[in-house]
């Protein structure tokens, strides 16, 4: 039987649903990243949720693992050209989330850990 969504944020949603998706691919539009430069990036994640969820976004196409073949392996992630089309939905998240913190909160520099997301 075929897949029938509602509506069409459904469907989003499945792909970029969870905690940390959209945190991994907010990282992942500044460039390529290891898996430990993930992990340094999101310090709350626990290792076995970062790989979960980066084969999870492989799986569905939105981003790629690049192996190099050399010893010490070396694996890096990169945002696809499919996942590069949500380049604008993702900073419409971090935008909204900037007026949600300031709304609820007050100063978001007081909220916001230091991060080259944050500037």
């Amino acid at each position: 039987m075929k897949k029938k969504y509602n509506i069409s944020v459904e469907a989003t949603l499945e792909v970029l649903g969870g905690k940390w998706k959209c945190v991994i691919l907010c990282h992942l539009t500044h460039g390529k990243k290891r898996t430990s430069e993930l992990k340094r990036l999101i310090p709350s994640i626990t290792q076995k949720m970062l790989t979960q969820q980066l084969r999870e976004l492989e799986h569905d196409g939105i981003i790629n693992r690049i192996v190099y073949n050399q010893v010490p392996p070396k694996v890096e992630y990169e945002l696809s050209e499919y996942g590069k089309s949500l380049e604008s939905i993702l900073t419409a998240l971090c935008n909204w989330g900037d007026l949600h913190i300031e709304r609820v909160y007050g100063d978001r520099s007081e909220y916001l850990e230091e991060s080259v997301l944050n500037k």
